[in-house]
């Protein structure tokens, strides 16, 4: 199974490579798919690469549900 996830850009980089923040964790990324992304922006990413933007209340919510997801399995590892 592949997930794509929310990412917030923290920075744009030249040769349409961006820097984003994932739940702290920064990675770099592609934005040749995607035409004016800007710092601030939410994004898409899936294999390192950006495949849209995203209304930030979206991602707000995506990023919740993650978040739930993973204090559920750590309370049932428990």
């Amino acid at each position: 199974m592949c997930l794509a996830i929310p990412a917030l850009v923290a920075e744009v980089l030249e040769h349409d490579m961006a820097v984003v923040d994932v739940g702290g964790v920064r990675k770099t990324i592609s934005l040749a798919l995607v035409d004016g992304v800007a710092v601030g922006d939410y994004v898409i990413v899936h294999v390192g690469y950006a495949l849209n933007r995203l209304d930030p209340e979206e991602a707000a919510k995506t990023l919740a549900l993650f978040a739930e997801i993973s204090a559920a399995l750590d309370a049932s590892s428990q």
